[in-house]
């Protein structure tokens, strides 16, 4: 079988190796990829966004299934364009990947349903939205209603942030059109969980629970990122927390989304707080997580390839999907100064016996040499019986990796470690 994997971080590198372990795979080509994965798939460089000619190529390439992974081109309709021309392809629709796309649409879908999830109030007019955060509880969480790259998210814990967040993202178009409607919402508290889930439509089955580490910095300071790393399953993320979300949210969200004809086929990432009144969404994605895939899919025993296969021809209650009950840990390696300022074009140099636990996410080929070429560089990821194992393998792989201003967190998954001890 030809693959084909839409996308070129190191969520795209760890879904490729997972599905390197079919043995019925003969090649797989990542449009673009990166440098990093040149050993695992077939380089082709066309972007994530070039619907058009992503199509093309699967047509001329015969590609027999597709995966596309990042939002953008799940929401700009790649998969819609794919199966037009032919090509089975694994992610929602357009109109499902909206629950991702529009943050006005997830929040009002929410609350026509009943999905528990934060009070809200929607904004299209600055003035109006500057008049409301100067009067709302703080803190307050500002979203802009379309995708931003992960960044569109501004929690502001005093009034003047709130303002300014507001004037950044509405006035001065920070996010550019993402930013024309807005989502004002009640801060929430309690510890986070993310679930992604396989879903045909009919069948949800989740995969094992995860911790993202969200800020720069030790001690979960510093400005937002991508993620610096990620643990699972999530401590916190009990039998009885899954039954309840379950029958909460992720069922009434598959529901919700088929009454209003937009049925979702592929993963469903449920971005989750815990907080004291239960568990409550705060997002949705309509793709696997980033990095949370890189410790999700390593603890996947099932075959990934059949599993997607399945849940895009519907017939997912017919597969197995399990999970190791081991524990897996993700450091995120970056370029120091990441979220900001960095510099890029160092090379990289990884000990061969820890290149099978590197995903590639910022790194491109110069002269035959991998060099660093993004915020987020590598994902360094370990599987252990217990957490404590996982993190200080990961850890250790981590020092068998060089590149000049690497910087990475030195503290993922100690939340974690005292949620387990019960601190």
């Amino acid at each position: 079988m030809k693959i084909m994997v839409v996308g070129g971080g190191g969520r795209e590198h760890a879904i490729i190796k997972k599905i390197k372990e079919n043995k019925n795979v003969t090649e797989i080509f990542a449009l673009p990829g990166n440098g990093g994965m040149a050993s695992d798939a077939t380089l082709v460089p066309i972007g994530a966004k070039e619907i058009d000619k992503i199509v093309d190529f699967a047509v001329k390439e015969g590609i027999d299934y597709a995966v596309v992974a990042p939002d953008d081109p799940l929401v700009l309709g790649c998969v819609d364009a794919l199966e037009a021309a032919g090509i089975s392809a694994f992610g929602p629709r357009a109109n499902a990947a909206i629950i991702e796309g529009s943050k006005v649409f997830s929040k009002n879908l929410m609350k026509k349903y009943g999905i528990p999830t934060a009070a809200y109030e929607v904004f299209d007019n600055a003035e109006a939205a500057l008049e409301y955060v100067k009067n709302c509880p703080i803190p307050t969480v500002i979203k802009a209603d379309g995708l931003a790259l992960g960044k569109g998210v501004i929690i502001a814990t005093e009034r003047d942030e709130a303002v300014n967040a507001v004037i950044s993202i509405m006035k001065e178009g920070k996010f550019g059109a993402s930013g024309n409607s807005i989502v004002v919402e009640e801060f929430l508290e309690g510890p986070e969980v993310s679930v992604l889930a396989f879903t045909d439509g009919k069948t949800l089955i989740p995969m094992v629970s995860s911790m993202d580490h969200k800020r720069a910095l030790d001690g979960d300071e510093g400005l937002n990122t991508g993620g610096m790393g990620t643990i699972a399953p999530n401590p916190y993320y009990t039998d009885d927390i899954a039954d309840v979300c379950m029958k909460t949210i992720f069922l009434p969200t598959i529901d919700a989304m088929n009454r209003e004809g937009r049925s979702f086929k592929g993963c469903l990432y449920f971005g989750l707080m815990l907080t004291k009144d239960g568990p409550k969404v705060i997002e949705y994605n309509c793709r696997f997580g980033d990095p949370e895939t890189q410790v999700v899919l390593p603890l996947l025993e099932s075959d990934l390839l059949e599993v997607m296969m399945a849940t895009s021809s519907g017939n997912l209650d017919k597969c197995e999907v399990k999970f190791a009950k081991k524990h897996a840990c993700c450091v995120i390696m970056a370029s120091k100064g990441y979220p900001e300022k960095y510099e890029s074009g160092y090379e990289i140099t990884i000990s061969p016996e820890v290149l099978s636990s590197v995903y590639v996410a910022g790194a491109k080929l110069d002269g035959g040499k991998l060099v660093n070429a993004g915020g987020r560089v590598l994902g360094v990821t370990a599987v252990g019986e217990t957490l404590e194992d996982a993190i200080s393998s990961s850890y250790a792989k981590c020092k068998k990796i060089h590149f000049e201003n690497a910087y990475y967190r030195s503290d993922i998954g100690e939340r974690a470690k005292k949620a387990l001890k019960g601190d």
